[in-house]
């Protein structure tokens, strides 16, 4: 027990101690936990022989993550996303483990050696690449989308390469020797039974997941919540997930696999929210164990040995599935950013790597020493994936600047009124304006943005708007309106000052991101400042009241109240504004928006529209 609790304590002060300064750091926590996993195994000591079982334990942690990944989606989503998987999938599998058998045929190895690694090392992180893209919101970009259908395609190939690799030994089992530190593979009941009652058994396993999840899950969570003990929604979650797990594994399934089918069957659950908020935190303290135990389990004495050697082979790995995932992303219509994100993130390899490797050891077809190297240079790659996403970073950043940067497009046209922007603000305003019959000049420093609305029929001109000579060329000193709507509120603010300095007749309308934004502009020039979000607020606000038992009327006329007060009051507190100095620290700004809450309370409460306010406050 005190072995336990000191390990325990352990595990947990080191990444209390790492994760959050590699979190600032901006390079993401699974590197963090990594680190972590090597400071207390390679580098203090501080682990034991409990790595490779507490490994296996937080495994668990990747058939939870995709689960919930699964109550994300629903089957017309995944349906939807069939020619990736099948596609973009199976073929990074087949390629890759083709072109790394080739490699080791062509240094010699044995083609059964050569087909084995092939295949464990085409696989590549789950755990890594679906946390660190939710960390950093880029799973539901299409190159996230694009890794996770190539991700679940690997997990759905791992049981054909368990089923081959018997076929590859050359003798007997009980002769090899199995201390390479991982579990046997999927346990199974059907090994016995002939290939038709295996796929029998299988396929109902499956159907029973899907039945059970659309008819029964309604029912048990209303028995369950019924009992008004709040643990029970935590068992019957756990239940669930491990449930499935478990009939999957006794078909020789992936557990992850099932797993994630049965959150897309509950995707459209009443419950899903619910689940969710169970299973997080399992996951994420599951996940992180799993992570500081792949970095705790890294020899850093045979790596001593022959550093060179191991680097160079983990290198080429990275370098040849990259490669390959590049020309995948090309032929599946990946662009620029979406596509470095794709070849970045899947180039290392994945913990299926170990069950694969280790169990060719079992099956006599892989040497220990090869089958060390082997393990040594995925749990090498999944260290450096942290750092590849910190370049992909950075290189999209700089590809994004250098689009920027390229020569702007030739403006033709002229109109009255001028858009610089054309995302969703710049969209609105730009479709109104067209359909009232008035030309406009649109302006965007995105060229995928341009291509989108070319689609729609609509033009617009490429080029940074904050340069001057480009607002000039599209006719500044012509046009009776400028909107300003680019996303940047410093690049709006520099717009809407050089627009002033050299037209002062013009009309700007401009959008402010914050209500310091908006004291920004007001300084600047502009005549009419829009908040991103005040508007669908105040509408919001609207609804509220709507609801409470005011009508539309009513609940309209007290919007518009709110509405007229408040724009008024704006005027007044940007002449109190000071610029660098923050507003709660502005005793007169502070004073004056307490009064004007005060103000803007007495307006509301005096409507005399049939007392509207008077009601909404009882």
């Amino acid at each position: 027990m005190e072995s336990l609790l000191l390990q325990a304590t352990w595990y947990l002060g080191a990444a209390i101690v790492i994760v959050p300064l590699t979190v600032r750091a901006g390079l993401g926590s699974v590197l963090g936990y990594l680190m972590a996993g090597l400071l207390l195994g390679p580098a203090l000591g501080l682990t034991g022989a409990e790595t490779d079982d507490l490994r296996h334990f937080a495994e668990f942690g990747v058939v939870v993550m995709l689960f919930l990944i699964g109550l994300e989606l629903n089957p017309r989503t995944l349906w939807e996303m069939r020619s990736r998987l099948l596609g973009l999938g199976g073929l990074q599998v087949l390629l890759t483990a083709s072109a790394i058998a080739a490699i080791l045929l062509l240094i010699g190895e044995d083609w059964r050696v050569a087909v084995t690694l092939g295949g464990a090392l085409a696989l590549s992180s789950t755990a890594i690449v679906l946390q660190t893209l939710s960390e950093k919101n880029l799973l539901r970009t299409p190159g996230g989308r694009s890794s996770f259908a190539v991700l679940l395609a690997q997990d759905i190939a791992v049981v054909p390469m368990l089923a081959l690799i018997p076929l590859l030994a050359t003798r007997k089992v009980a002769d090899a020797h199995t201390d390479v530190g991982a579990a046997e593979p999927l346990l199974t009941l059907v090994e016995s039974l002939p290939g038709w009652a295996v796929t029998g058994i299988t396929l109902g396993i499956v159907a029973a997941i899907i039945l059970a999840g659309h008819f029964l899950s309604g029912p048990v969570f209303r028995f369950v919540h019924a009992a008004r003990l709040p643990e029970m929604s935590t068992f019957i979650s756990l239940l669930i997930v491990i449930g499935i797990a478990f009939l999957m594994m006794l078909v020789g399934l992936s557990p992850a696999l099932g797993t994630f089918i049965g959150g897309v069957v509950l995707a459209n659950s009443e419950f899903r929210h619910q689940i969710e908020v169970e299973l997080k935190p399992f996951k994420g303290i599951l996940m992180g164990l799993f992570f500081m135990t792949v970095g705790a389990s890294i020899n850093l004495l045979e790596f001593a040995e022959q550093p060179l050697r191991l680097f160079a082979l983990t290198i080429t790995l990275m370098m040849a599935k990259a490669a390959i995932l590049v020309g995948l992303a090309t032929v599946f219509g990946l662009r620029g950013r979406d596509r470095s994100l794709f070849a970045f993130s899947l180039a290392q390899g994945g913990e299926f790597g170990f069950l694969i490797v280790s169990f060719s050891v079992t099956q006599a077809i892989l040497p220990q020493d090869q089958a060390q190297r082997a393990l040594l240079v995925i749990s090498m790659s999944m260290l450096l994936t942290p750092l590849l996403f910190v370049a992909q970073e950075r290189l999209a950043r700089w590809q994004a600047k250098r689009q920027t940067e390229a020569p702007p497009d030739e403006i033709d046209e002229r109109g009255a009124v001028i858009i610089a922007g054309i995302g969703r603000f710049g969209q609105v305003v730009n479709r109104m304006v067209r359909s009232a019959g008035m030309q406009t000049v649109v302006l965007d420093s995105d060229p995928t943005a341009i291509a989108r609305m070319a689609r729609f029929g609509i033009r617009s001109f490429f080029g940074d708007p904050s340069r001057h000579d480009l607002l000039l060329g599209a006719g500044l000193m012509e046009a009776q309106v400028l909107v300003v709507a680019v996303d940047s509120p410093d690049n709006i603010t520099k717009i809407v000052q050089f627009a002033r300095k050299v037209r002062p007749d013009i009309h700007i309308v401009a959008r402010a991101y914050d209500r310091v934004h908006v004291f920004e502009l007001y300084r600047a020039g502009a005549d009419d400042i829009v908040r991103e979000t005040f508007d669908s607020s105040v509408r919001a606000g609207r609804y509220v009241l709507e609801n409470m038992g005011l009508t539309d009327y009513e609940a309209a006329k007290l919007s518009q109240t709110y509405f007229r007060v408040d724009r008024a009051a704006m005027r007044e507190l940007a002449e109190l504004w000071e610029p660098g100095k923050p507003v709660h620290l502005n005793d007169a700004y502070v004073a004056r928006a307490r009064q004007l809450d005060d103000d803007l309370r007495t307006a509301m409460l005096d409507d005399p529209d049939e007392g509207a306010a008077s009601k909404a406050a009882q």
